[in-house]
């Protein structure tokens, strides 16, 4: 299970292959900290195309959503998440 952190989280890559707890719904998972959702730059070719994302996004592989319970249709949820 992997997730991409928006970049004031993803702290200059200080999270970088550190796992963390997100916690939803009174279900808790760990997930390794792989990429930075860039909060600043996107729109280049490095991050896909794809327009900034919001300072507070993690962005987590289907299979965490799914050891969550959650609906992946819903696109955004609010959850917790703390280093580990």
């Amino acid at each position: 299970m992997v997730v991409a952190l928006s970049t004031g989280w993803f702290n200059n890559m200080a999270r970088c292959g550190h796992r963390i707890k997100i916690t939803v719904n009174g279900k808790s998972v760990y997930a390794k900290v792989v990429d930075e959702c860039d909060s600043v730059h996107g729109c280049d070719d490095e991050h896909n195309y794809e327009a900034p994302c919001d300072n507070n996004i993690v962005d987590a592989s289907p299979a965490v959503w799914n050891a969550l319970g959650i609906d992946q249709s819903i696109g955004e949820q609010d959850i917790t998440w703390s280093d580990e």
